[in-house]
């Protein structure tokens, strides 16, 4: 069974994408890891796919896999759903907000814990943004509990044994899942390890979803995280 399974959600990130994967590989490599590196490449319009194919072939640890546009949290999901044969599974955005070189410090803690995650420091978002995350804790700590202080950071380390069963149950159309799982966390008392990680602003592209988009889409994810916790 390989160790360490890394899921890279990506869409229309053609100006970070080749950082991003050279530095995880790269950093990985160091740290003696059995590892992948799958980036889902959510339909992107730009040249994203062209790109990750490129360095497929130059990185024999990078997977890519192709797909129709379902959204950020879909395809997160995905990526977890079909990669449940690790013995740990990590998650991380592909903008570059956040770095590789934080992560060594999750692996050296990992053996005692089945959910290590990062909370950000250092940043600066929309009002928007801010109101939905901090709603977003209030909701997981009301329904689940309070273990996880940034619930839907794009930085976390996971058991697969611990988590297997409940990722299968979330379903796949689910906008946050990260929010269940964060929530999971607390819920089923897992042992849980909290980092602070650099926040870093984005260089390039932009943020697909903003202002009212992004009120009603917490809302919607809002909605399916509290379901989750009673179905």
């Amino acid at each position: 069974m390989i160790q360490l399974k890394v899921i890279i959600p990506v869409y229309n990130e053609e100006g970070a994408i080749e950082t991003v994967i050279k530095d995880w590989s790269d950093h990985l490599s160091k740290l003696k890891i059995d590892f992948k590196i799958y980036t889902y490449n959510d339909g992107s319009k730009d040249n994203t796919s062209k790109i990750l194919h490129d360095l497929e072939k130059k990185y024999s640890s990078l997977v890519v896999v192709d797909k129709a546009n379902s959204g950020h949290g879909p395809t997160i999901l995905k990526g977890y759903k079909d990669n449940l044969d690790a013995t740990w599974l990590f998650q991380v955005d592909s903008d570059n907000e956040l770095k590789a070189s934080e992560f060594e410090k999750f692996w050296k803690e990992k053996e005692n814990y089945d959910f290590l995650i990062g909370e950000r420091i250092h940043r600066e978002s929309p009002l928007a943004r801010i109101i939905t995350t901090q709603i977003s804790r209030m909701v997981v700590k009301l329904f689940y509990g309070g273990k996880v202080t940034d619930v839907n950071t794009p930085f976390r380390l996971m058991r697969v044994s611990a988590f297997k069963e409940h990722l299968q149950k979330i379903p796949d159309d689910t906008f946050a899942p990260n929010l269940i799982v964060s929530g999971l966390a607390s819920s089923k008392n897992m042992r849980v390890k909290q980092f602070t990680v650099t926040h870093h602003d984005r260089e390039t592209g932009e943020v697909s979803i903003k202002k009212w988009k992004l009120f009603k889409a917490a809302f919607k994810s809002f909605l399916q995280t509290i379901k989750f916790r009673f179905s």
